[in-house]
C-alpha cells in the first residue's frame, strides 16, 4: 500500500495523547493513522511509549484476522489497517450467540499470540464488523509475554472476564454455567485496580486531561 501521499477522510478521535484519523493511500486503501504530532509537548513521552506499545503489540498479531495489522510507525505516526464495522455500543450485538462465540475464538487466538490486550473493558475496543462478527482494536495497553506464564494467564483470564460482562449485558441468557462462576470470581488485580489504579486513572483523565471517555462505552444521550 502507497501511503507517501495519503489524504484525510475524517477525523475518528483526538484526544492528548494523539488524533486518529482515517486516511486513504495512493492506491485507494483505507487505513487508521495515529499521529503524535498534534500532541502537546509535555505529554509526548508518554504518547510515544502508548504508540511504541501498539505497534510492537500488532506485530504480534500480524495475520491474524479480525485485529488491526500494522502498516507503519516511525515514532511520530502509527498506521495501521482498517477493519470496516461499528464499536460494540453503536451497534450492540443484542441475543448474538454466533456473536460472542466468535469473540471468545479470536480471544483464544490473541492470547495464543502471546499477547493480552489489557483493556476490553471498554465496549469502543469491540467492533462488531459488517459482516457482524467481532473484531479488536486498541492495543495501546496489550501486554507480550509467554502464553503460559503465571502472570499471561492471570490477564488473560481478565480479558475474558471482559468478553463476558458484554456477554452478560447483551447475551445473558447464552451464559454457561462455567463462565458465570469465572464473572463471579474476582482476581487480586481487579481489586488492586479499583482499590488503587481507578482511582489515579480518574483523576488524571478527568482532572488533569479533562477528557471522560465513559468507560470506552462511548457518548451518554
Amino acid at each position: 500500500m502507497d501511503r507517501s501521499d495519503a489524504v484525510e477522510l475524517q477525523a475518528l478521535k483526538s484526544d492528548s495523547f494523539g488524533r486518529i484519523a482515517l486516511m486513504r493511500g495512493a492506491d485507494g486503501t483505507p487505513f487508521v493513522r495515529r499521529d503524535l504530532r498534534f500532541v502537546p509537548l509535555w505529554l509526548r513521552a508518554p504518547a510515544w511509549w502508548l504508540a511504541r506499545r501498539e505497534a510492537r503489540a500488532l506485530r504480534c498479531v500480524a495475520g491474524l484476522p479480525a485485529m488491526p495489522q500494522l502498516l507503519g510507525w516511525d515514532g511520530r505516526v502509527l498506521d495501521r489497517s482498517f477493519l470496516d464495522g461499528a464499536a460494540m455500543y453503536q451497534r450492540p450485538p443484542r441475543g448474538n450467540v454466533a456473536y460472542f462465540r466468535s469473540a471468545r475464538r479470536l480471544l483464544q487466538r490473541l492470547h495464543r499470540a502471546g499477547i493480552a490486550h489489557n483493556d476490553l473493558a471498554k465496549e469502543a475496543n469491540w467492533l462488531v464488523l459488517t459482516d457482524g462478527s467481532p473484531g479488536i482494536i486498541d492495543f495501546q495497553l496489550a501486554v507480550r509475554g509467554r502464553q503460559r506464564s503465571r502472570w499471561m494467564r492471570l490477564l488473560a483470564r481478565e480479558d475474558l472476564r471482559h468478553l463476558l460482562k458484554h456477554k452478560r449485558m447483551y447475551c445473558a441468557h447464552a451464559l454457561t454455567p462455567v463462565e458465570k462462576r469465572l464473572l463471579k470470581r474476582h482476581s487480586w488485580l481487579r481489586e488492586a485496580w479499583f482499590a488503587t489504579g481507578k482511582p489515579v486513572y480518574r483523576f488524571v483523565t478527568r482532572r488533569i486531561l479533562k477528557w471522560e471517555d465513559n468507560e470506552g462505552q462511548g457518548p451518554k444521550p
